[in-house]
Protein backbone atom coordinates (compact mmCIF):
# COMPACT_ATOMS: atom_id res chain seq x y z
CA UNK A 1 0.00 0.00 0.00
CA UNK A 2 1.70 3.53 -0.87
CA UNK A 3 2.47 5.51 1.69
CA UNK A 4 1.11 8.77 2.41
CA UNK A 5 3.23 11.92 4.15
CA UNK A 6 1.37 11.16 7.17
CA UNK A 7 1.66 7.36 7.12
CA UNK A 8 5.68 8.70 6.80
CA UNK A 9 5.33 10.93 9.48
CA UNK A 10 3.50 8.64 11.72
CA UNK A 11 6.62 5.52 11.19
CA UNK A 12 8.93 8.08 12.03
CA UNK A 13 7.96 8.73 15.10
CA UNK A 14 7.59 5.45 15.92
CA UNK A 15 10.57 4.78 15.43
CA UNK A 16 12.30 7.03 17.07
CA UNK A 17 10.17 5.96 20.11
CA UNK A 18 11.22 2.09 19.32
CA UNK A 19 14.88 3.76 19.50
CA UNK A 20 15.10 5.55 22.18
CA UNK A 21 13.39 2.34 24.59
CA UNK A 22 15.91 -0.03 22.62
CA UNK A 23 18.98 2.07 23.63
CA UNK A 24 17.82 2.40 27.33
CA UNK A 25 17.43 -1.78 27.26
CA UNK A 26 20.76 -1.79 25.72
CA UNK A 27 22.22 0.24 28.64
CA UNK A 28 20.73 -1.49 31.32
CA UNK A 29 22.79 -4.57 30.35
CA UNK A 30 26.30 -4.57 31.97
CA UNK A 31 28.89 -6.34 29.79
CA UNK A 32 31.15 -8.76 31.18
CA UNK A 33 34.29 -7.67 28.99
CA UNK A 34 35.62 -4.93 27.53
CA UNK A 35 35.11 -5.83 24.09
CA UNK A 36 31.36 -6.28 25.04
CA UNK A 37 31.39 -3.07 26.64
CA UNK A 38 32.74 -1.49 23.15
CA UNK A 39 30.14 -2.79 21.04
CA UNK A 40 27.35 -1.55 23.44
CA UNK A 41 28.64 1.58 22.76
CA UNK A 42 29.01 1.82 19.05
CA UNK A 43 24.99 0.45 19.09
CA UNK A 44 23.74 3.19 21.09
CA UNK A 45 25.76 5.80 18.95
CA UNK A 46 24.79 4.54 16.01
CA UNK A 47 20.64 4.39 17.52
CA UNK A 48 21.56 7.94 18.42
CA UNK A 49 22.62 9.03 14.91
CA UNK A 50 19.31 6.83 13.28
CA UNK A 51 17.26 8.76 16.13
CA UNK A 52 19.27 11.93 14.78
CA UNK A 53 18.68 11.56 10.69
CA UNK A 54 15.09 10.41 11.29
CA UNK A 55 13.90 13.88 13.57
CA UNK A 56 15.91 15.72 10.95
CA UNK A 57 13.39 14.89 8.18
CA UNK A 58 10.26 14.91 10.64
CA UNK A 59 11.36 18.34 11.21
CA UNK A 60 11.66 18.70 6.78
CA UNK A 61 7.78 17.62 6.83
CA UNK A 62 6.46 19.86 9.54
CA UNK A 63 8.19 22.71 7.77
CA UNK A 64 6.24 21.98 4.81
CA UNK A 65 7.49 24.36 2.44
CA UNK A 66 6.61 22.51 -0.41
CA UNK A 67 2.53 22.39 1.22
CA UNK A 68 2.45 18.51 0.92
CA UNK A 69 1.25 17.55 4.30
CA UNK A 70 -1.30 20.75 4.16
CA UNK A 71 -2.86 19.45 0.89
CA UNK A 72 -2.99 16.11 1.94
CA UNK A 73 -4.48 16.58 5.37
CA UNK A 74 -7.26 18.88 3.41
CA UNK A 75 -7.64 15.81 1.18
CA UNK A 76 -8.61 13.53 4.12
CA UNK A 77 -11.26 16.23 5.24
CA UNK A 78 -12.78 15.77 1.68
CA UNK A 79 -11.94 19.22 0.12
CA UNK A 80 -11.60 18.92 -3.84
CA UNK A 81 -11.91 21.86 -6.25
CA UNK A 82 -15.54 21.76 -5.87
CA UNK A 83 -15.94 21.82 -2.58
CA UNK A 84 -15.52 19.68 0.30
CA UNK A 85 -17.31 15.85 -0.01
CA UNK A 86 -15.86 14.03 3.20
CA UNK A 87 -17.88 10.48 2.61
CA UNK A 88 -16.31 10.67 -1.57
CA UNK A 89 -12.92 10.99 0.00
CA UNK A 90 -13.74 8.30 2.67
CA UNK A 91 -14.64 5.75 0.16
CA UNK A 92 -11.69 6.63 -2.23
CA UNK A 93 -9.84 6.22 0.36
CA UNK A 94 -11.16 2.91 1.27
CA UNK A 95 -11.64 1.67 -2.10
CA UNK A 96 -7.98 2.34 -2.29
CA UNK A 97 -7.00 -0.48 1.07
CA UNK A 98 -9.36 -3.19 -0.86
CA UNK A 99 -7.31 -2.77 -3.86
CA UNK A 100 -4.35 -3.39 -1.81
CA UNK A 101 -5.34 -6.08 0.07
CA UNK A 102 -7.13 -7.92 -3.19
CA UNK A 103 -3.53 -7.36 -5.29
CA UNK A 104 -1.54 -9.00 -2.19
CA UNK A 105 -3.77 -11.30 -0.20
CA UNK A 106 -1.06 -13.38 1.82
CA UNK A 107 0.90 -10.52 3.19
CA UNK A 108 2.62 -10.80 6.50
CA UNK A 109 2.36 -8.45 9.08
CA UNK A 110 6.10 -8.25 10.09
CA UNK A 111 6.65 -7.41 13.79
CA UNK A 112 8.83 -4.75 14.19
CA UNK A 113 9.66 -5.78 17.89
CA UNK A 114 11.70 -8.76 16.56
CA UNK A 115 13.47 -7.04 13.90
CA UNK A 116 14.56 -4.52 16.86
CA UNK A 117 15.55 -6.28 19.94
CA UNK A 118 17.98 -8.46 16.71
CA UNK A 119 20.14 -5.11 17.06
CA UNK A 120 20.57 -5.99 20.44
CA UNK A 121 23.06 -8.50 19.48
CA UNK A 122 24.56 -7.01 16.60
CA UNK A 123 28.06 -6.41 16.78
CA UNK A 124 29.24 -3.22 14.64
CA UNK A 125 32.74 -3.21 12.63
CA UNK A 126 34.92 -0.95 14.17
CA UNK A 127 38.56 -1.09 12.83
CA UNK A 128 41.78 -1.43 14.89
CA UNK A 129 45.40 -2.03 13.81
CA UNK A 130 47.24 -5.06 15.07
CA UNK A 131 49.29 -2.33 17.47
CA UNK A 132 45.76 -0.68 18.89
CA UNK A 133 44.95 -4.20 20.34
CA UNK A 134 41.10 -3.43 20.08
CA UNK A 135 41.77 0.07 21.24
CA UNK A 136 43.39 -0.55 24.21
CA UNK A 137 46.93 1.16 22.83
CA UNK A 138 48.04 4.01 20.59
CA UNK A 139 49.51 3.46 17.25
CA UNK A 140 51.41 6.45 16.60
CA UNK A 141 54.66 5.18 14.33
CA UNK A 142 53.98 7.29 11.49
CA UNK A 143 53.70 10.37 13.25
CA UNK A 144 56.73 8.99 15.20
CA UNK A 145 58.51 8.85 11.92
CA UNK A 146 57.87 12.19 10.88
CA UNK A 147 58.98 13.53 14.16
CA UNK A 148 62.18 12.24 14.21
CA UNK A 149 62.58 13.15 10.78
CA UNK A 150 61.85 16.87 11.11
CA UNK A 151 63.75 19.92 11.96
CA UNK A 152 61.64 20.51 15.04
CA UNK A 153 61.94 16.72 16.22
CA UNK A 154 64.78 14.93 17.99
CA UNK A 155 66.26 11.30 17.84
CA UNK A 156 64.32 9.45 20.08
CA UNK A 157 63.02 6.11 20.85
CA UNK A 158 59.89 5.65 20.22
CA UNK A 159 59.02 5.21 24.54
CA UNK A 160 60.45 8.78 24.84
CA UNK A 161 58.02 10.03 22.33
CA UNK A 162 55.43 8.92 23.66
CA UNK A 163 56.43 11.47 26.67
CA UNK A 164 56.96 13.99 24.33
CA UNK A 165 54.39 14.18 21.86
CA UNK A 166 51.49 15.66 24.02
CA UNK A 167 54.22 18.19 24.89
CA UNK A 168 54.56 20.77 21.99
CA UNK A 169 55.04 23.61 24.66
CA UNK A 170 58.34 22.53 24.68
CA UNK A 171 59.17 23.01 21.18
CA UNK A 172 60.65 27.08 20.51
CA UNK A 173 57.47 29.24 18.14
CA UNK A 174 60.23 29.44 15.74
CA UNK A 175 60.35 25.86 14.48
CA UNK A 176 56.39 26.32 14.53
CA UNK A 177 55.60 28.53 12.04
CA UNK A 178 56.92 25.80 9.07
CA UNK A 179 54.70 24.10 6.70
CA UNK A 180 56.19 20.45 7.93
CA UNK A 181 55.14 21.25 11.22
CA UNK A 182 51.90 22.27 10.86
CA UNK A 183 51.22 19.26 8.66
CA UNK A 184 52.53 17.13 11.72
CA UNK A 185 50.44 18.61 13.41
CA UNK A 186 46.95 18.41 11.46
CA UNK A 187 47.93 14.87 11.31
CA UNK A 188 48.55 13.78 14.77
CA UNK A 189 45.75 15.94 15.90
CA UNK A 190 43.75 13.61 13.00
CA UNK A 191 44.49 10.46 14.57
CA UNK A 192 43.67 11.17 18.10
CA UNK A 193 40.60 12.58 16.85
CA UNK A 194 39.88 9.75 15.24
CA UNK A 195 41.00 7.18 17.98
CA UNK A 196 38.84 8.61 20.16
CA UNK A 197 35.56 8.48 18.09
CA UNK A 198 36.38 4.56 18.21
CA UNK A 199 37.24 4.39 21.44
CA UNK A 200 34.66 6.44 23.30
CA UNK A 201 32.19 7.03 20.52
CA UNK A 202 29.36 8.09 23.02
CA UNK A 203 31.47 11.28 23.97
CA UNK A 204 30.76 14.74 22.33
CA UNK A 205 32.90 15.58 20.78
CA UNK A 206 31.81 18.77 19.08
CA UNK A 207 30.79 20.31 22.17
CA UNK A 208 34.44 19.34 23.68
CA UNK A 209 36.02 21.18 20.94
CA UNK A 210 33.42 24.36 20.73
CA UNK A 211 33.96 25.03 24.66
CA UNK A 212 37.65 24.62 24.10
CA UNK A 213 37.39 27.11 21.18
CA UNK A 214 35.76 30.15 23.58
CA UNK A 215 38.40 29.40 26.28
CA UNK A 216 41.28 29.63 23.47
CA UNK A 217 40.09 32.66 22.04
CA UNK A 218 40.42 34.13 25.67
CA UNK A 219 43.47 33.41 26.81
CA UNK A 220 45.11 34.38 23.25
CA UNK A 221 43.70 37.22 23.37
CA UNK A 222 45.58 37.95 26.99
CA UNK A 223 48.64 35.94 25.82
CA UNK A 224 48.11 33.18 28.01
CA UNK A 225 48.42 30.07 25.71
CA UNK A 226 50.91 28.18 26.96
CA UNK A 227 53.91 28.06 24.80
CA UNK A 228 52.81 31.11 22.93
CA UNK A 229 52.69 33.86 25.67
CA UNK A 230 53.98 36.81 23.52
CA UNK A 231 53.13 35.64 20.34
CA UNK A 232 49.54 37.66 20.48
CA UNK A 233 50.37 40.90 21.96
CA UNK A 234 54.12 41.49 20.40
CA UNK A 235 54.55 44.96 18.13
CA UNK A 236 52.51 44.37 14.84
CA UNK A 237 54.62 47.45 13.92
CA UNK A 238 58.21 46.26 13.69
CA UNK A 239 57.62 43.26 10.89
CA UNK A 240 61.39 42.44 10.77
CA UNK A 241 60.37 40.73 14.35
CA UNK A 242 58.03 38.23 12.66
CA UNK A 243 60.37 36.85 10.02
CA UNK A 244 60.12 33.46 9.77
CA UNK A 245 63.89 33.67 9.89
CA UNK A 246 65.67 34.59 13.16
CA UNK A 247 68.77 36.60 11.68
CA UNK A 248 70.71 36.86 14.56
CA UNK A 249 71.85 32.73 14.26
CA UNK A 250 73.38 34.13 10.65
CA UNK A 251 76.32 36.45 10.06
CA UNK A 252 77.35 35.41 6.60
CA UNK A 253 75.82 35.11 3.00
CA UNK A 254 76.49 31.73 3.32
CA UNK A 255 75.27 30.45 6.40
CA UNK A 256 72.23 32.05 4.97
CA UNK A 257 71.98 30.05 1.81
CA UNK A 258 71.58 27.22 3.44
CA UNK A 259 68.28 28.03 4.85
CA UNK A 260 66.65 27.24 0.99
CA UNK A 261 65.29 29.49 -1.44
CA UNK A 262 61.81 28.88 -0.60
CA UNK A 263 61.98 29.45 3.06
CA UNK A 264 63.85 32.62 1.95
CA UNK A 265 61.23 33.82 -0.52
CA UNK A 266 58.74 33.54 2.46
CA UNK A 267 60.81 35.75 4.34
CA UNK A 268 61.15 38.23 2.31
CA UNK A 269 57.61 38.15 1.01
CA UNK A 270 56.74 38.96 4.59
CA UNK A 271 58.88 42.01 4.50
CA UNK A 272 57.79 43.36 1.51
CA UNK A 273 60.68 43.08 -0.14
CA UNK A 274 61.68 41.22 -4.03
CA UNK A 275 61.48 37.45 -3.77
CA UNK A 276 63.06 36.97 -7.23
CA UNK A 277 66.56 36.28 -8.05
CA UNK A 278 69.01 33.53 -7.03
CA UNK A 279 69.68 31.83 -3.80
CA UNK A 280 72.61 34.39 -3.15
CA UNK A 281 70.70 36.99 -3.99
CA UNK A 282 67.58 36.48 -1.94
CA UNK A 283 70.47 35.94 1.13
CA UNK A 284 71.99 39.21 0.65
CA UNK A 285 68.44 40.74 0.17
CA UNK A 286 67.65 39.39 3.49
CA UNK A 287 71.08 39.91 5.11
CA UNK A 288 69.98 43.59 4.93
CA UNK A 289 67.65 43.60 7.19
CA UNK A 290 69.87 42.78 9.62
CA UNK A 291 71.25 45.83 10.63
CA UNK A 292 69.39 48.14 8.17
CA UNK A 293 65.26 49.06 8.95
CA UNK A 294 63.20 48.85 6.79
CA UNK A 295 62.68 52.74 5.90
CA UNK A 296 65.73 53.35 5.21
CA UNK A 297 66.46 50.62 2.49
CA UNK A 298 66.66 51.44 -0.72
CA UNK A 299 63.40 51.25 -2.82
CA UNK A 300 64.78 49.18 -5.45
CA UNK A 301 64.74 46.19 -2.68
CA UNK A 302 60.96 46.63 -1.87
CA UNK A 303 58.45 44.53 -4.52
CA UNK A 304 56.45 46.50 -7.06
CA UNK A 305 52.86 47.61 -6.36
CA UNK A 306 53.60 47.38 -2.73
CA UNK A 307 52.48 50.49 -0.72
CA UNK A 308 55.31 50.97 1.03
CA UNK A 309 57.68 48.43 3.46
CA UNK A 310 55.45 49.32 6.54
CA UNK A 311 52.01 48.81 5.19
CA UNK A 312 52.46 45.65 3.18
CA UNK A 313 54.78 44.28 6.20
CA UNK A 314 51.86 45.01 9.00
CA UNK A 315 49.78 42.87 6.00
CA UNK A 316 51.58 40.12 6.09
CA UNK A 317 52.75 40.18 10.09
CA UNK A 318 48.93 40.04 10.43
CA UNK A 319 48.53 36.91 8.01
CA UNK A 320 51.20 35.35 9.75
CA UNK A 321 50.14 35.79 12.97
CA UNK A 322 46.80 34.32 12.09
CA UNK A 323 48.93 31.29 10.91
CA UNK A 324 50.09 30.94 13.89
CA UNK A 325 47.01 31.52 16.10
CA UNK A 326 45.86 28.50 13.85
CA UNK A 327 48.53 25.69 15.05
CA UNK A 328 48.00 26.99 18.41
CA UNK A 329 44.87 26.10 18.59
CA UNK A 330 45.18 22.52 16.70
CA UNK A 331 47.96 22.06 19.70
CA UNK A 332 45.31 22.88 22.09
CA UNK A 333 43.31 20.38 20.88
CA UNK A 334 45.56 17.94 20.43
CA UNK A 335 46.18 18.49 24.67
CA UNK A 336 42.90 18.15 25.33
CA UNK A 337 42.38 15.01 23.57
CA UNK A 338 45.58 13.63 25.48
CA UNK A 339 44.44 14.58 28.54
CA UNK A 340 41.13 12.35 28.13
CA UNK A 341 43.48 9.59 26.92
CA UNK A 342 45.96 9.85 29.58
CA UNK A 343 44.68 7.81 32.14
CA UNK A 344 44.18 4.58 30.22
CA UNK A 345 45.43 5.06 26.82
CA UNK A 346 48.77 6.32 26.81
CA UNK A 347 50.45 5.08 30.27
CA UNK A 348 48.89 1.82 29.02
CA UNK A 349 50.71 2.00 25.31
CA UNK A 350 53.69 3.29 27.48
CA UNK A 351 54.17 0.44 29.60
CA UNK A 352 53.10 -2.21 26.43
CA UNK A 353 56.33 -1.01 24.75
CA UNK A 354 58.84 -1.10 27.74
CA UNK A 355 57.25 -5.06 27.72
CA UNK A 356 57.96 -5.42 24.08
CA UNK A 357 61.35 -4.56 24.57
CA UNK A 358 62.40 -7.19 26.29
CA UNK A 359 60.31 -10.06 24.34
CA UNK A 360 61.35 -11.95 21.84
CA UNK A 361 58.75 -11.77 18.30
CA UNK A 362 58.08 -15.45 19.37
CA UNK A 363 56.94 -14.29 23.20
CA UNK A 364 54.90 -11.72 21.66
CA UNK A 365 52.88 -14.20 19.48
CA UNK A 366 51.82 -16.29 22.37
CA UNK A 367 50.89 -13.22 24.73
CA UNK A 368 48.88 -12.21 21.78
CA UNK A 369 47.24 -15.88 21.31
CA UNK A 370 46.89 -15.76 25.15
CA UNK A 371 45.08 -12.21 25.49
CA UNK A 372 42.80 -13.60 22.27
CA UNK A 373 41.78 -16.89 24.20
CA UNK A 374 41.68 -14.95 27.36
CA UNK A 375 38.94 -12.49 25.80
CA UNK A 376 36.66 -15.48 24.34
CA UNK A 377 36.84 -17.37 28.02
CA UNK A 378 36.38 -14.62 30.40
CA UNK A 379 33.02 -13.79 28.87
CA UNK A 380 31.99 -17.49 29.22
CA UNK A 381 33.38 -17.05 32.97
CA UNK A 382 31.15 -14.17 33.37
CA UNK A 383 28.24 -15.71 31.93
CA UNK A 384 27.93 -18.41 34.52
CA UNK A 385 26.20 -17.03 37.49
CA UNK A 386 27.92 -17.70 40.98
CA UNK A 387 25.92 -20.02 43.29
CA UNK A 388 25.31 -18.85 46.53
CA UNK A 389 22.63 -19.18 48.59
CA UNK A 390 24.27 -18.52 51.84
CA UNK A 391 25.14 -15.18 50.45
CA UNK A 392 28.75 -15.53 51.69
CA UNK A 393 31.31 -12.51 51.47
CA UNK A 394 33.09 -12.57 48.48
CA UNK A 395 37.28 -13.72 47.87
CA UNK A 396 40.12 -12.14 46.43
CA UNK A 397 39.41 -14.95 43.69
CA UNK A 398 35.61 -13.28 42.57
CA UNK A 399 34.22 -16.48 44.87
CA UNK A 400 32.51 -17.23 47.98
CA UNK A 401 34.83 -17.56 51.06
CA UNK A 402 34.60 -21.03 52.00
CA UNK A 403 31.62 -21.49 54.95
CA UNK A 404 33.96 -23.05 57.50
CA UNK A 405 36.31 -19.87 56.98
CA UNK A 406 32.61 -17.78 57.71
CA UNK A 407 31.58 -19.27 60.29
CA UNK A 408 35.30 -19.12 61.94
CA UNK A 409 36.00 -15.77 61.49
CA UNK A 410 32.35 -14.70 62.01
CA UNK A 411 32.90 -12.12 58.97
CA UNK A 412 30.79 -9.95 58.75
CA UNK A 413 28.47 -11.15 61.69
CA UNK A 414 27.31 -8.89 64.63
CA UNK A 415 26.44 -10.32 67.88
CA UNK A 416 24.76 -8.13 70.48
CA UNK A 417 24.63 -9.21 74.02
CA UNK A 418 21.52 -8.11 76.14
CA UNK A 419 23.59 -8.93 79.63
CA UNK A 420 26.54 -7.13 78.59
CA UNK A 421 24.56 -3.58 78.46
CA UNK A 422 24.00 -4.11 74.45
CA UNK A 423 27.56 -4.31 73.88
CA UNK A 424 28.62 -5.21 70.37
CA UNK A 425 31.00 -8.25 69.27
CA UNK A 426 31.79 -8.88 65.58
CA UNK A 427 33.09 -12.05 64.65
CA UNK A 428 32.39 -15.18 65.99
CA UNK A 429 35.64 -15.88 68.24
CA UNK A 430 35.28 -12.15 70.34
CA UNK A 431 31.30 -13.44 70.38
CA UNK A 432 32.42 -17.15 72.11
CA UNK A 433 34.97 -15.26 73.89
CA UNK A 434 33.35 -12.79 75.65
CA UNK A 435 31.10 -15.18 77.95
CA UNK A 436 34.33 -15.25 80.38
CA UNK A 437 35.05 -11.62 80.14
CA UNK A 438 34.16 -9.75 83.07
CA UNK A 439 31.40 -8.12 81.43
CA UNK A 440 29.64 -10.70 80.80
CA UNK A 441 30.24 -12.00 84.58
CA UNK A 442 29.61 -9.04 86.00
CA UNK A 443 26.19 -9.07 84.08
CA UNK A 444 25.35 -12.54 85.35
CA UNK A 445 25.82 -11.50 89.27
CA UNK A 446 23.59 -8.93 88.63
CA UNK A 447 20.86 -10.90 87.52
CA UNK A 448 21.44 -13.44 90.48
CA UNK A 449 22.76 -15.94 88.05
CA UNK A 450 25.53 -17.79 87.82
CA UNK A 451 28.26 -17.80 84.93
CA UNK A 452 28.14 -21.39 84.28
CA UNK A 453 28.48 -23.59 80.80
CA UNK A 454 25.05 -23.70 81.01
CA UNK A 455 24.35 -20.39 80.02
CA UNK A 456 26.66 -20.02 77.33
CA UNK A 457 25.14 -18.60 74.26
CA UNK A 458 22.45 -17.28 76.13
CA UNK A 459 22.91 -13.05 75.96
CA UNK A 460 18.80 -12.04 76.51
CA UNK A 461 18.07 -11.27 79.89
CA UNK A 462 14.46 -13.04 79.67
CA UNK A 463 16.02 -16.05 78.19
CA UNK A 464 18.48 -16.35 81.01
CA UNK A 465 16.15 -15.61 83.78
CA UNK A 466 13.51 -18.42 82.32
CA UNK A 467 16.93 -20.82 82.08
CA UNK A 468 17.95 -20.14 85.00
CA UNK A 469 14.31 -21.20 87.00
CA UNK A 470 13.92 -24.38 85.18
CA UNK A 471 17.73 -25.40 86.45
CA UNK A 472 16.30 -24.50 89.89
CA UNK A 473 12.98 -26.14 89.94
CA UNK A 474 15.35 -29.29 88.34
CA UNK A 475 17.86 -29.70 90.87
CA UNK A 476 15.98 -27.74 93.66
CA UNK A 477 16.80 -24.34 95.41
CA UNK A 478 19.25 -25.99 98.16
CA UNK A 479 21.11 -28.23 96.15
CA UNK A 480 23.08 -25.21 94.51
CA UNK A 481 26.04 -24.53 96.63
CA UNK A 482 27.79 -21.09 95.00
CA UNK A 483 31.19 -21.76 97.01
CA UNK A 484 31.07 -24.90 95.25
CA UNK A 485 29.87 -24.70 92.34
CA UNK A 486 30.14 -20.76 91.07
CA UNK A 487 33.55 -20.60 88.66
CA UNK A 488 36.16 -17.87 88.39
CA UNK A 489 38.70 -17.55 86.26
CA UNK A 490 42.25 -16.07 87.11
CA UNK A 491 44.24 -13.64 84.46
CA UNK A 492 46.17 -17.00 83.19
CA UNK A 493 42.79 -19.04 82.16
CA UNK A 494 42.44 -20.63 84.86
CA UNK A 495 39.28 -22.14 86.57
CA UNK A 496 38.42 -22.26 90.49
CA UNK A 497 35.21 -22.42 92.13
CA UNK A 498 34.34 -19.20 94.57
CA UNK A 499 35.53 -21.59 97.50
CA UNK A 500 39.16 -22.03 96.50
CA UNK A 501 39.43 -18.94 94.47
CA UNK A 502 38.68 -17.20 97.41
CA UNK A 503 41.72 -18.97 99.32
CA UNK A 504 44.46 -18.54 96.89
CA UNK A 505 43.15 -14.59 96.38
CA UNK A 506 43.54 -14.29 100.17
CA UNK A 507 47.13 -15.70 100.62
CA UNK A 508 48.03 -13.79 97.63
CA UNK A 509 48.63 -16.21 95.03
CA UNK A 510 46.80 -14.68 92.47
Amino acid sequence: MSSTLLEVTRAAHEDVERLERLIVKDLQNDPPTTKDGLYQSHRVRNNIDTIISTTEKLVEIYDDKDNARKDEIAALGGQTATGVNVFSAFYDRLKEIREYHRKHPAARVVDANEEYEDLLKEEPVIEFSGEEAFGRYLDLHELFNQYINSKFGAKIEYSAYLDVFSRPHNIPWKLKSTRQYRKYMENLLEYLIYFFQRTEPLQDLDRIFSKLEAEFEEQWANGQVQGWEKQGQENEDDPAQHTMIDLDYYSTVEELMEVGPEKLKEALAVLGLKTGGTVQQRAERLLLTKHTPLEKLDKKHFAKGSHGPRQNGSTAVSQDINSLKQIALVEAKMKKLCDLLSKQTIEQTKENVVKKQALTYEEMEQEREEEETQVDTESDDEDQQIYNPLKLPMGWDGKPIPYWLYKLHGLGQEFKCEICGNYSYWGRRAFERHFKEWRHQHGMRCLGIPNTKNFNEITNIQEAQELWEKIRERQGVNKWRPDLEEEYEDKEGNIYNKKTYTDLQRQGLI
